[in-house]
């Protein structure tokens, strides 16, 4: 199953982008032997003035057809790690090609795109900078990896 992170902005060259790089990688070369990615970061951004709405026309020609949808906000629901990595492995087991990962900019996620997800993911009740966030699940995709692997990488 492949992943997409489909994400308002850009990301530079800087720490956050460094740690993105480095999760994903990481991912890409534990998930790979479970059917888990590789993972591709989409991004996009609303050049007219940068709206939920103008963002979430953008971000939904991101996200590829029929992939499972997954919107990170913080009014979503807070899954343990271990709950995360066995949701990837249903998604996958039940013959889901791609999950899309969906991070909106400053002004959150347009409702509409909310109410078509799949799932909406929250990372706790506080609200963080949408390039945090890429690096937040950049690195529970790869705990996720480790999980299903049986690696000691998660220790709970």
């Amino acid at each position: 199953m492949q992943v997409h992170i489909c994400a308002v902005g850009r990301l530079r060259g800087g720490p956050e982008k460094a740690l993105v790089d480095d999760y994903l990688d990481r991912f890409g070369r534990t998930g790979r032997p479970l059917g888990l990615g590789p993972a591709m970061v989409h991004e996009v951004e609303d050049r007219r003035g940068g709206t939920a709405a103008g963002e979430a026309a953008l971000l939904g020609r991101a996200i590829p057809a029929g992939a499972v949808r997954v919107v990170l906000d913080e009014r979503g629901t807070a899954l343990s790690s271990p709950d995360f990595a066995a949701r990837l492995a249903a998604w996958r087991d039940g013959g889901q090609a791609h999950a899309a990962f969906v991070i909106g900019g400053a002004d959150g996620i347009d409702p509409g795109l909310r109410a078509g997800a799949d799932l909406v993911l929250g990372l706790g009740p506080m609200v963080w900078p949408h390039m945090l966030v890429r690096v937040m699940l950049a690195e529970q995709l790869y705990r996720a990896a480790q999980i299903l692997a049986g690696t000691p990488y998660h220790r709970a």
